[in-house]
């Protein structure tokens, strides 16, 4: 899986999660060694190879809006360092697209990357704003080979250069020298890792000058949260923060809470919307959801406190209108005690149909191995994509980035079940300081935004994603605890997509707009 949901479970945390037609490459490859080190052979006993820092980098043109735009794209390594930065410890895979005769002083840079933790950010790179978009079938599942990877309109090349980058030891990027796996899996040391390779690909293309953005999806968001105060701290302040599909706050998924299934409930009714299971479906989904949103904080968040102590007659009265929200029966929520988790909802809300919902989609149906199960046997949202995007982007990496290598590329691993999710937040966070058990990230954000007044956060979140709801990070967003005139810098965007956002294309011109607002108001 692609990414970290939330769960209400105990604390052990699940993974979440080509034909190339008219993108033509205009120039020719260039393979650029930054770095010539010892061969493998001459290694010290015990460390891993440390290779060279190396390149491909082609020349491109896509036309967008009518415009012409040419452009480099450079898929390559860096190499981090430890301590003083003096020894190699990691090699991180990138590729980066920069618009040819841009002023470097003035031109946006944005960092891209998906979470997991253990995905590549595959997803992002060939599916949401880069130059070129693999054709799905979404909501439907895509199927066998050959695939389509097209020149891609909602491309936000227009308005900054993208960096996607793939995180340590996923995608190409690789433990060197002395370094172990150990150093990369867990929050921090995921932190430290990118807060190095920015810095570094920053110092390298000279763009210090650069306004500079983050882009990350799922715990991708988690990780932005935490970057924009380490990087301010090393001089490089942010002028924007974009989050898809937000993970911010741990701390609710301790057992025996019932914040998740208060954050689930209008994600819940969202999705029976869509699939018409609402009596009397309202014809304005925002305007039913601003209603179930007041129920779900409200009466809902009420009777759920007062647990073996509501009335019976509350009790039937809170299941009946979960049922009018949610498109259940009222018998299965009292069953339920009141709390459908999000794998009940997936199975139980199409059972009639003989179907189960996407986790990450829940636009996605599919047919399980029977139809009496209490929750679903897989997520059709993951397997109806998974493959397209692999084999697509293998083969646009051959065939127009000119990237050779021998090594495999890892779209996702398990470094999950290894990760240390402990978190030392900045200073002076109340009530959260220390060493946190889980990360409580909205804090850092929070703190960076304290920090740089003109830091702004757009939020983007798909209406029908159960693996991060959008109710949820509303409230952490809205409760950082921000001065009056921090917290217009918080904006929100909504669409008829689950997780990724971008599998919709509709949704995916309706992000970019929103993302050119959002760039023109901090450029500054």
């Amino acid at each position: 899986m692609r990414k970290l949901p939330r769960t209400s479970s105990a604390l052990v945390l699940a993974v979440l999660f080509v034909l190339f037609n008219s993108h033509a490459v205009t120039g020719q490859e260039q393979h650029r060694p930054e770095e010539q080190h010892a061969p493998e052979a001459n290694k010290p006993e015990g460390q891993q190879p440390v290779p060279p820092e190396r390149t491909s980098v082609t020349k491109h043109d896509l036309v967008l809006d009518g415009r012409t735009l040419h452009y480099t794209a450079t898929a390559g390594t860096l190499l981090i360092r430890d301590g003083e930065d003096e020894h190699p410890y990691g090699s991180m895979f990138y590729v980066a697209y920069t618009l040819d005769g841009a002023d470097p002083n003035t031109r946006p840079v944005t960092f891209l990357y998906n979470g997991g933790p253990g995905s590549s950010t595959i997803w992002l790179h060939m599916g949401s704003v880069g130059p070129v978009r693999v054709v799905t079938n979404s909501p439907n599942a895509t199927g066998p080979a050959p695939y389509q990877v097209v020149p891609n309109q909602n491309c936000l090349l227009d308005k900054s250069d993208l960096v996607f980058i793939d995180a340590p030891l996923t995608g190409f990027s690789r433990v060197v020298g002395k370094g172990t796996p150990k150093d990369f899996t867990g929050v921090d040391q995921d932190l430290k890792a990118f807060d190095k390779f920015i810095t570094r690909w920053v110092t390298v293309n000279q763009r210090w000058n650069s306004p500079k953005y983050l882009f990350g999806e799922s715990y991708g968001t988690t990780r932005s949260a935490g970057l924009s105060d380490l990087l301010q701290n090393d001089g490089l302040p942010l002028n924007g923060v974009i989050l898809l599909s937000s993970i911010l706050n741990y701390y609710v998924m301790a057992p025996g809470l019932d914040i998740d299934y208060i954050g689930n409930l209008p994600s819940y009714a969202a999705i029976a919307w869509y699939h018409n299971k609402l009596q009397n479906k309202p014809a304005d989904l925002r305007a039913f959801l601003k209603e179930v949103r007041a129920f779900a904080r409200g009466e809902y968040a009420d009777a759920l406190e007062q647990g073996d102590q509501l009335p019976p007659d509350r009790f039937n009265a809170v299941a009946e209108k979960v049922a009018q929200y949610t498109g259940l029966s009222a018998q299965y929520v009292r069953e339920a005690n009141l709390r459908v988790n999000a794998s009940r909802f997936r199975k139980e809300l199409l059972r009639d149909e003989g179907d189960i919902l996407g986790r990450y989609d829940a636009r996605f149906e599919g047919t399980d191995v029977d139809n009496a199960g209490e929750y679903p046997g897989y997520d059709p949202s993951d397997t109806g994509i998974s493959g397209a995007f692999t084999a697509a982007f293998h083969n646009y990496l051959e065939r127009e980035l000119k990237y050779e290598t021998t090594d495999t590329y890892r779209p996702m691993t398990e470094v999950i079940r290894e990760w240390d999710w402990h978190h030392r937040p900045p200073g002076g966070m109340r009530g959260f300081g220390g060493l946190q058990q889980m990360p409580y990230v909205a804090g850092d954000l929070a703190d960076a935004m304290r920090k740089d007044p003109k830091m702004k956060v757009f939020s983007a979140n798909g209406y029908f994603d159960l693996a991060t709801p959008f109710f949820l990070t509303e409230m952490d967003l809205s409760h950082m605890m921000l001065a009056p005139g921090l917290q217009k810098n918080v904006e929100f965007g909504y669409y008829p997509a689950g997780h990724m956002v971008y599998l919709n294309v509709d949704a995916l011109k309706e992000l970019k707009h929103d993302l050119v607002g959002f760039y023109d108001e901090t450029e500054h």
